[in-house]
């Protein structure tokens, strides 16, 4: 938010102002997932496991490149925090930033969720979103956002003077130190900024600050991806709930997520292999 201005607009300001935009990283020259190819096989695809992540809490799934995976909606409107990296290399991460230039500040259907340097490579593709008729809202909501980063105790500590431990940041570390054997401390350095499913968010139009909204998520309403590599995932549910007024309390109605694992017929997917990481030769060189 920024304040008052200080100095005058100078004589040239509505010129300056008029200038028109340039899309940073236009998305014609990205190379495109084949959607046809994913539709096939999501159609004789096998539900093979489920997690539910309780409320107020955290949990890890593994997913093998080439098959599906689900977050569902199950007992009342929640949003969750997810966080991706590769499943034998924590170091390759999700990375939100660089998927926001990619694909916006919202994702749905046909976007992809991309890992940090020095791999750059698509770790999932969305192939499937009940939540996609919502676009954007008067206010500039929209679903599924990459601009915030998760609840957390330190920003709890630093604006409200008290400490909160069931908030995203601590239930993914939790949930990560358990399924690695990695301390609280070692888990933390890998958590990263996250997916945040069913989340409704913008910015406002007059202070250009950060808003949450209630979710428009429902029972059974889900999100799906396919992976495309070998993932380790964690989902925490927000001690939020649906995000409609609180953000990390005992005080919102919270209610429990599911991650469905589906194995994808292989037939269905020839001609698929999962990325390789960026060809960038890591020289640097002037």
């Amino acid at each position: 938010m920024k304040r008052t201005p200080e100095n005058k607009a100078p004589a040239d300001a509505e010129t300056r102002k008029a200038v028109k935009p340039v899309i940073c990283y236009p998305a014609d020259t990205l190379p495109m997932p084949d959607m046809a190819l994913y539709s096939v096989a999501r159609d004789k695809m096998k539900l093979t496991e489920e997690v539910v992540v309780p409320p107020r809490d955290a949990a890890t799934f593994l997913v093998t490149a080439g098959n599906f995976f689900r977050i569902v909606s199950t007992e009342g409107p929640q949003v969750g925090d997810l966080n991706l990296w590769a499943a034998t290399d924590l170091s390759e991460r999700f990375y939100s930033g660089k998927t926001r230039a990619l694909h916006g500040t919202h994702l749905s259907t046909g976007a992809q969720m991309w890992s940090g340097f020095p791999y750059m490579r698509p770790m999932v593709t969305i192939t499937h979103d009940t939540l996609d008729w919502y676009g954007f809202d008067t206010f500039g909501g929209g679903v599924h956002d990459v601009i915030g980063t998760r609840c957390d105790p330190y920003t709890g500590r630093l604006l409200s003077g008290q400490e909160y431990h069931r908030c995203c940041h601590s239930n993914l570390i939790r949930a990560l130190a358990a399924e690695t054997g990695l301390s609280l401390d070692q888990a933390e350095a890998h958590v990263h900024d996250v997916l945040n499913v069913f989340m409704c968010t913008g910015f406002t139009h007059d202070t250009h600050q950060y808003f949450m909204k209630a979710s428009p998520v429902r029972p059974g309403d889900f999100l799906e991806f396919f992976a495309e590599i070998d993932l380790l995932g964690a989902l925490s549910t927000c001690p939020g709930g649906d995000c409609s007024s609180e953000h990390s309390s005992d005080k919102a109605a919270c209610f429990p997520l599911k991650v469905e694992i589906y194995q994808a017929d292989p037939g269905t997917l020839a001609g698929w292999s999962p990325p390789e990481p960026s060809a960038y030769s890591r020289s640097h060189r002037e």
